[in-house]
């Protein structure tokens, strides 16, 4: 039986919503535990309902509280992931795509993906779509290519859109084209006042180029980690220097060209919530934002509640965290990116979760030189046709494959230990992640709408439970 509920709009990350609401199936329980005895495994028992009252911690989900709608979950397709995928027979590519992005079976069902503007320290070499000599310039970005990606950004893009039509998609910028800067260097420099409008073309020009290729950019981020110029490639940007572009430059170029992309602005570390509030303080540059992404290496993961609180009419994203582990590790700490950023970033108002990045070979390569880089894991590592499933596959899973664009987090209340969120997806299933970070294995009761399920976990383990 299928039936539509309503609900209203609620103070917090709030979002007024319907769901279709199904029959009651078999509760499931997919779980990892520290010892690697289960890696995101199908439970053959699922959660139970108690039949006796105890003592143990309750978990309740109420989802008469909402929160904000999820967009969806996933890595970045940097240019490296894409050419080790690209080098892959077709027979191994079309399994390790399916199981990445499909949904039926073990699959993990990745929603959302972040691509690379030109490209990122995790390119073989630097480059963007419009590189010149010093000294020349293409202000109508006349000589705008694509260029590098053609080769493998793009046809494995083709093929996970063949899987998920509906994915996300996310562009970031490292550096503008050379010649844009102050100095003719891919590390570091500011974008020269005199070329903030070839650059907000150059914008138009990625968007309409890569729909043109059939891959629609959902949204982009003005600039990846602003304050960081010592990357490779980077850009220094600071937040006047941001808003000055967006609200005279590349929003009106956007409206211009009728372009409905998302102009997204930060995109850095959580240390600094100043940097986007102090953009959304200006009129003329909120009207063409739709929200703020962040980053976890530096600051705390509520201070992205503090910007929802400062402009909560503007989104909230979470673009990127570096998650690894030592590959030949006798456990794994799934517990760690599970509760900081699975939880921590939806529990403070993030609409995504993503991580970087989605592959790397056994040293990790390629990155650049001068800046790239050297320790930055994949989400699985391949070497030739075959591939080994790391850290942030498994973290990631735990959420992708059952919380699906579409669903609304719900209130879950927090325990010490326990750390945990719900969600409710469209067909009106319930979804709760729950991360064992205690010094022992746990009994807890997980309670909602007048039903009680029993459940454990093990210390460090972590499971997701749909019902």
């Amino acid at each position: 039986m299928l039936f539509t509920r309503s609900f209203g709009l609620l103070l917090g990350c709030a979002f007024t919503f319907s769901v279709t609401v199904m029959a009651q199936v078999q509760p499931q329980v997919w779980l990892t535990k520290a010892d690697r005895t289960a890696l995101f495994t199908h439970q053959n028992t699922g959660l139970s309902l108690a039949t006796t009252k105890n003592k143990h911690p309750v978990i309740v989900v109420n989802d008469k509280e909402t929160y904000q709608r999820i967009d969806g979950f996933g890595y970045a397709l940097t240019g490296g992931s894409a050419q080790h995928i690209v080098k892959m027979s077709a027979p191994a590519r079309a399994a390790l795509l399916k199981e990445l992005f499909a949904t039926n079976g073990n699959n993990i069902g990745v929603s959302y993906i972040r691509l690379s503007i030109g490209a990122s320290d995790l390119n073989e070499k630097v480059f963007s779509y419009n590189d010149l000599p010093e000294g020349e310039t293409d202000l109508e970005q006349a000589k705008f290519d694509l260029g590098p990606d053609k080769a493998d950004v793009i046809p494995v893009m083709k093929e996970i859109l063949a899987i998920n039509p509906k994915i996300k998609v996310m562009g970031s910028p490292w550096s503008p084209p050379l010649w844009m800067k102050t100095t003719y260097d891919a590390r570091g420099g500011m974008l020269k006042p005199e070329y903030y409008s070839a650059y907000a073309k150059y914008f138009v020009r990625y968007v309409q180029e890569m729909q043109k290729v059939g891959i629609p950019i959902d949204a982009i981020t003005v600039q990846n980690e602003p304050l960081h110029p010592g990357n490779n490639p980077s850009l220094f940007m600071a937040a006047p220097d941001q808003a000055l572009f967006v609200k005279q430059f590349l929003g009106p170029a956007f409206a211009k060209a009728n372009i409905k992309t998302k102009i997204i602005i930060y995109d850095h570390n959580a240390d600094r919530p100043d940097y986007p509030i102090s953009i959304l303080d200006d009129p003329e540059a909120r009207k063409y934002i739709a929200g703020s992404a962040f980053h976890l290496y530096g600051g705390k993961i509520e201070a992205l509640t503090d910007v929802h609180n400062a402009h909560p009419d503007k989104n909230i994203y979470f673009s990127e965290q570096m998650v690894v582990e030592q590959p030949d590790a006798a456990t794994i700490n799934i517990v760690n990116p599970v509760k900081r950023l699975i939880i921590g970033a939806t529990r403070n108002c993030s609409k995504n979760v993503l991580e970087w990045n989605l592959a790397a070979d056994p040293e990790n390569k390629p990155y650049t030189d001068r800046g790239g880089c050297s320790m930055c894991q994949g989400a699985v590592t391949i070497s030739g046709d075959k591939y080994s499933r790391n850290l942030a596959y498994f973290s990631i899973a735990h959420a992708s494959k059952f919380v699906r664009p579409g669903s609304i987090r719900v209130a879950s209340n927090e325990l010490n230990g326990l750390a945990n969120v719900a969600f409710k997806t469209p067909e009106g299933k319930h979804v709760l992640i729950v991360a064992n970070t205690g010094k022992e294995s746990a009994a807890f009761n997980i309670s909602q709408n007048g039903k009680t399920y029993a459940a454990a976990l093990d210390k460090g383990a972590v499971a997701t439970y749909i019902w």
